[in-house]
């Protein structure tokens, strides 16, 4: 396992700390981060500027660049760990092959652009076979791997030696993997788990209590078993940790940026204050677009989505819409 050569593309809180779980296991990875100045900061202190300053890394064991077809042509697994609105800008700076190269996306959005999920994006887009494609999912806040609590990821593949190879590489003494060939239904549900985790934190400001939020939240999982059996019919056990584990872990944690962007908004800040004042990227509010438009054809029924929806992209009032909500919720 130490002869795949495997690198990072993105430099936020959660790929470092999937950087800080793969160099347990590798004695070298190879890192995209598109700012020079960030490196510089990177290799002179050790730990990445801005993100995750209990994690520290050996940069001698890193090769940094801002190009990211020099990073692409020296590894076999690329991990794309870079927020959603931005994966086709940073993708269309490449111009190498990647038919051979096995990718993982953990990215836990869809492209805005196009309604599309990511491994969907990059087979189409990149011509990558989709046993060659890979997506994270599950449990696991950056900051608890920071802080390395015990977390749990599941590694979705079409291809189950793949899988289980990926799983090797983020296996260590406080991450434990398990491997699923359910790609979609995964995928799927890392983007809805996000809205959910708006709804909880709107709800919470509106102070709704922990009664209404376990509605709320055995509500959304029946909404991602609807929806993932409609656009994806295979059978999936959707009280695993990676559906029920991670729509949990982000409806609640203190770590959930989607969460902290719900509460600022149920506090009456506009969608753009919010997204100012928290500087980060909360994935749920695109994905509470893109889900809702590829519902128009599937006809779900998903009406928290459709809740988060008049009130994030309509404007609505958040008391008069969660107010409706209670009455379809049982």
């Amino acid at each position: 396992m130490d002869n795949t050569r495997v690198a990072i593309l993105g430099s936020g809180s959660w790929a470092t700390a999937l950087a800080k779980i793969v160099m347990t296991n590798q004695s070298h990875i190879a890192w995209y981060i598109r700012r020079q100045e960030a490196i510089d900061a990177f290799v002179s202190n050790g730990q990445n500027p801005g993100y995750l300053s209990n994690a520290h890394f050996d940069t001698n064991r890193i090769h940094f660049s801002t190009d990211i077809n020099d990073i692409i042509a020296q590894s076999d697994v690329l991990i794309l760990a870079v927020p959603s609105p931005y994966v086709q800008k940073t993708m269309s700076q490449v111009h190498l092959s990647m038919k051979n190269k096995i990718i993982v996306t953990a990215v836990k959005g869809m492209i805005p652009e196009e309604n599309s999920i990511i491994t969907d994006y990059l087979h189409e887009h990149f011509d990558i076979p989709m046993n060659n494609l890979a997506v994270i999912a599950g449990p696991c806040h950056a900051e608890e791997i920071a802080l390395e609590r015990l977390s749990y990821l599941t590694i979705g593949c079409a291809d189950r030696q793949r899988a289980e190879l990926i799983g090797r590489i983020l296996s260590t003494p406080y991450v434990r993997t398990t491997v699923s060939q359910d790609v979609n239904g995964l995928e799927y549900s890392s983007v809805m788990k996000n809205i959910y985790a708006i709804a909880a934190g709107l709800c919470q400001s509106l102070r709704y209590g922990d009664n209404f939020q376990s509605v709320l939240i055995s509500n959304a999982i029946q909404e991602i078993e609807r929806f993932t059996q409609a656009a994806y019919g295979v059978p999936r056990d959707i009280n695993a940790s990676g559906y029920l584990g991670d729509v949990l872990v982000t409806a609640y944690s203190k770590f959930s940026r989607n969460r902290q962007f719900g509460q600022m908004v149920g506090m009456g800040y506009s969608v753009r204050a919010a997204q100012m004042e928290m500087q980060m990227i909360a994935e749920g509010y695109y994905g509470t677009r893109c889900i809702h438009e590829l519902n128009e054809r599937l006809q779900v029924s998903l009406p928290i989505v459709d809740a988060m929806y008049r009130i994030l992209y309509q404007q609505q009032s958040p008391t008069i819409v969660v107010q409706e909500l209670t009455q379809e919720l049982m």
